[in-house]
């Protein structure tokens, strides 16, 4: 590839030179009729399309390439930001001959163009991080990367029918942010390199910006009749979404009064979603006496317009954008193909062995179903970690193993609303400290993981696991709460101030709460400073009068919003100090190769635990590890 490198730059320079001369002009869309279709196709007269031919091997063929500039370079030189972290390009695309011969210069190579039939599903592009559209690859030997054909020749403007109304700005956006910019043409993430609309904050990969556009579509389905194509489209609303979005790619059918979005006239007919417990279908309007409102968003649907609905359950209804949505629908269309067995008729977590008697499909004795009468911290659900308080418990005939009733009825599998795919529970051990994807919390009692294609991509401890909508938060006025329809968009939680991945909010406020919070338990003991049960309290203004009986810290001056109170002695404690920083892990006892790996476990935080090392406290967490000066360090898991 050096080689090649080097013949390209020799015999190309005085291409370089006539092209660096030339004006730069805009392209556009002119019209082509291809096999008797017309079509809309983007031309650059400074840029010609790379035909699919074999990789040039000789002199000759070498020195008609072009040569362009690195887009990773391109999108780091003479940037100016605009909005929403995004940055305005006003760098061409031509390659320039540099100034020096240090070897380290980056845009003194060449990209290639990689004969490759198909494109990557996922994109492939190492720019622009998303289009699956396009077979043409150039390739940098300095990046040791790929890129699109569009991406490396983008003008730095574009005028696009699905966007008469303003130029296309091309862009970069850096990862550094907290929401989701989606392609306007195919409704993937537009991070990287983008064509931006900085006045109606609309986006397009390259790659889709350039993609041909035909005037005539012949829908595969929900439509009889061929539809046209109309630029014109902010006062039409769409017959199969039901929605009016003023900057999306309209079709119309002018015999029927027939209009669909772009991204609308191939909807799925049956698929199933992370929602719902059954598969929903797609209907073109569906009769309703009273007001429905959408399983996904609660926002009122009409009737008269597309909608999935559920053949089980005569009441659930979804807006087809809500339906098919990237964190609700997996992608499957599933009409013709076989529904599989029900989650709801999984077999049971345990089998009825006699009256109060069972025996649980993690454990080998029989567990006897006792009711708690005395508060014992060293005894701890196996489930889910918290002690037994006041509730009803599963109890070994043989050993310690405990459960809570509530958690010896968890399901073996579930589908939850945070995951498209269905999840199974597992047990882990000792030394296995997954991390919740819910709540962020390092565990290693029970959970359920995803086990789809073999992979392990999902984890939620069982007290997560164990949230449902509507969900009930005494927390807030408004009640329920419903899970956030845009799930891995970072949010700050209105009661612990973090920013969280998943959350709840309200539907008639902007309250959001994490489910590190509302899976806090609302009830517990602390022995050691008052022998009667606490209650979790909120509040938005902490009195000045509230101390830690444990820290002894104001809890005004911490922050908190939530903490456990004393009905009865009137006492308060923070949220850590009584169910510790890691509430969700069991105490083990591991020993290997000599005193630098023993390790001891405490069990809450009292005034005789010794001080971590590193943050010179005397720490909340569980587990600590001492080394051989008999130091004391907190394990970060």
């Amino acid at each position: 590839m050096d080689l090649f490198c080097f013949i390209a730059l020799v015999h190309a320079k005085p291409i370089l030179h006539d092209l660096l001369k030339d004006k730069l002009t805009d392209g556009g869309f002119h019209e082509v009729e291809k096999n008797g279709k017309l079509f809309l196709v983007y031309h650059h007269p400074k840029y010609c399309p790379i035909s699919q031919i074999h990789t040039p091997t000789s002199s000759a063929e070498l020195s008609l390439q072009p040569l362009f500039l690195c887009p990773t370079k391109r999108q780091q030189k003479d940037v100016s930001y605009a909005n929403d972290s995004i940055y305005l390009l006003s760098s061409s695309p031509e390659y320039v001959i540099p100034t020096t011969t240090d070897s380290s210069d980056h845009h003194v190579l060449p990209l290639f163009w990689c004969n490759n039939k198909e494109f990557d599903t996922n994109g492939g592009c190492d720019i622009c991080n998303g289009s699956n559209f396009g077979t043409d690859y150039y390739f940098c030997n300095y990046c040791d990367k790929k890129f699109h054909r569009e991406c490396i020749q983008s003008p730095l403007k574009i005028n696009h029918p699905y966007h008469p109304q303003h130029p296309l700005q091309l862009s970069t956006r850096y990862y550094m942010t907290f929401d989701n910019i989606e392609c306007l043409c195919c409704r993937i993430l537009a991070n990287g390199l983008m064509y931006h609309c900085t006045i109606c904050h609309i986006s397009m990969h390259p790659t889709c910006a350039m993609k041909p556009i035909t005037f005539v579509v012949d829908p595969q389905k929900n439509h009889i009749h061929p539809l046209m194509f109309f630029p014109r489209q902010t006062c039409l609303t769409c017959n199969l979404c039901g929605w009016l979005r003023q900057v999306c790619p309209t079709n119309i059918c002018v015999r029927c009064n027939f209009v669909s979005h772009a991204d609308c006239m191939n909807l799925p007919h049956i698929i199933k979603i992370s929602r719902h417990h059954h598969r929903i279908s797609f209907t073109l309007s569906f009769p309703s006496r009273s007001e429905r409102f959408c399983g996904v968003c609660r926002q009122s649907i009409n009737g008269d317009y597309g909608a999935y609905t559920c053949d089980k359950c005569s009441d659930y209804v979804v807006h087809p954008i809500c339906a098919t949505w990237k964190n609700v629908w997996d992608g499957k269309e599933l009409e013709g193909v076989p529904e599989e067995d029900d989650i709801t008729q999984d077999v049971g977590p345990f089998e009825m062995i006699s009256e109060g008697v069972i025996l649980y499909f993690l454990h080998d004795h029989h567990l006897r179903l006792e009711v708690n009468i005395l508060y014992d911290e060293k005894k701890f659900c196996q489930a889910c970690v918290l002690p037994i308080y006041e509730d009803d418990l599963y109890s070994c005939m043989e050993c310690e193993f405990i459960l809570h009733e509530t958690c010896a009825k968890a399901p073996r599998r579930i589908q939850h609303a945070l995951h498209l795919h269905p999840l199974k529970m597992k047990q882990f051990h000792n030394r296995d400290f997954p991390e919740c994807d819910a709540c962020g919390r390092t565990y290693n009692g029970f959970g359920y993981g995803c086990n789809y294609k073999g992979g392990n991509c999902f984890n939620l401890d069982v007290r997560c696991a164990s949230i449902s909508e509507p969900f009930d938060y005494k927390g807030h006025e408004h009640r329920p709460l419903f899970i956030s329809l845009n799930q891995g968009v970072e949010r700050m939680c209105d009661v612990c101030k973090r920013r969280c991945l998943k959350q709840l909010n309200c539907m008639k406020c902007n309250f959001i709460v994490c489910f590190r919070c509302v899976t806090l338990p609302y009830k517990a003991k602390y022995q050691h400073y008052d022998t009667h049960s606490l209650t979790l309290l909120w509040g938005d203004e902490v009195s000045e009068k509230y101390w830690c009986e444990v820290c002894e810290r104001n809890l005004q001056d911490t922050g908190a919003k939530v903490f456990y109170g004393c009905n009865e002695c009137y006492t308060c404690f923070h949220v850590e100090c009584v169910i510790g920083a890691d509430p969700y892990l069991k105490p083990y006892n591991y020993v290997g190769g000599g005193s630098e790996n023993d390790v001891q476990t405490l069990p809450k935080r009292k005034i005789s635990r010794p001080l971590c090392v590193y943050c010179k406290n005397r720490c909340q967490g569980k587990i600590f590890k001492m080394d051989h000066h008999n130091m004391f360090y907190r394990i970060y898991l």
